[in-house]
Parts: C-alpha cells; structure tokens; sequence
C-alpha cells in the first residue's frame, strides 16, 4: 500500500533537514494521492525541478514507492522552473510543491534509474 502524499511529504522534509537542507512545502496538494512536485534550489539563481515518473517505469504491480524524474540533466534557471510549475499547478489542482534549498543540490528523492 501507498503512503498518503501528506505522509510522504512530511517525511520527505524531515529527512531533507535532518540533512541540514531547508525543505518547505510550497503548495499544498490532495491529501490522499496528489502528485509531487521538487525543486531543489542551488541559491545561485539555479534550481532542478523533480517530476513523479511514469507509469511506465513501474512494472504491472501498483507502485508502492514514489520515483522520480529530473526535467533537466542540469540545473536551469529558477525561472523556468517556476513557468513549469506553473503550468503543472493549472493541469493538477491536487499536486503538491516542495521547495528545497541546498547548495550542494541534494535531492534525497529515489530517482528511475537510467537503463541505458
């Protein structure tokens, strides 16, 4: 079974600052299911945006952990990422937004491996 989206969150951010990253949640989503949505602030003007994978990663089974995806192989700039998130905000209402700031871009997401 799935965690809620509201625990994983709450997770996630203490994970990030028992890293010593600050983690905040920008917008608060679907309690139940909403997808979430990371960027990671270089505090340099940069910032990756994480994204929930594909269903197609996943094998036939209901995923029970949350992958995700970076949009870009590199840090863009903060106002790109905040146009996506904009856009993601008007096609999911229920999607939740995290913002971590870390110099060193420290996500502490599982990632989808690369199976190239």
């Amino acid at each position: 079974m799935r965690l809620k989206t509201s625990i994983w969150v709450s997770a996630y951010l203490r994970r990030c600052q028992s890293a010593g990253a600050f983690s905040a949640v920008r917008r608060r989503g679907a309690e139940e299911a909403g997808a979430a949505f990371v960027k990671v602030a270089l505090m340099d003007g940069t910032a990756q945006l994480y994204v929930p994978a594909p269903q197609t990663v996943y094998d036939d089974r209901r995923p029970i952990e949350r992958l995700f995806v970076a949009i870009a192989p590199q840090p863009v700039a903060e106002a790109q990422i905040e146009e996506r998130l904009v856009k993601e905000q008007r096609f999911d209402p229920d999607a939740w937004i995290v913002e971590t700031e870390d110099k060193q871009g420290r996500h502490f997401l599982d990632l989808v491996r690369d199976s190239s």
